[in-house]
């Protein structure tokens, strides 16, 4: 019994079921599109010629990285680092690099394939409109 009169299996138990189902409705449904950064949607945010093939440039102001996996593909995604919210910095050798951990992310999909980080960075839409990238 615990101290409340209450057997502690049953107090066990309702915590349990608690916790399943705030776990089932975290994982449920589907949570849509990611969220465009705040005033940036449907805006030019650069040039095609200012992301290096094989590379990519970070938007400090927006929290956004775009990269260019090959010669004219573009990909967009958070800088923010899934594993303790640093902001990602230098992109090398086909890698997105986060300066506070280590974690290594791909260009083309933005999976973690070095961590700690164990989820990916975020994807956001994006297109090409002449020479310019817009996001959304």
């Amino acid at each position: 019994m615990s101290g409340n009169g209450v057997p502690r299996r049953r107090v066990l138990g309702t915590v349990g079921v608690v916790c399943g189902a705030a776990a089932l409705a975290a994982c449920g449904g589907d949570p849509g599109p990611p969220a465009v950064p705040p005033g940036i949607k449907g805006k030019v945010i650069a040039k095609t010629a200012d992301i290096p093939v094989g590379g990519g440039k970070v938007f400090d102001d927006w929290k956004l990285v775009v990269t260019q996996p090959s010669a004219g593909v573009f990909k967009a995604f958070t800088a923010t680092c899934p594993h303790a919210g640093c902001a990602v910095g230098r992109i090398e050798e086909r890698l997105i690099e986060c300066p506070c951990h280590g974690s290594q992310f791909a260009i083309d999909s933005g999976e973690c394939v070095s961590g700690p980080a164990k989820a990916p960075l975020v994807a956001f839409p994006l297109k090409v409109q002449g020479d310019g990238i817009v996001i959304g």
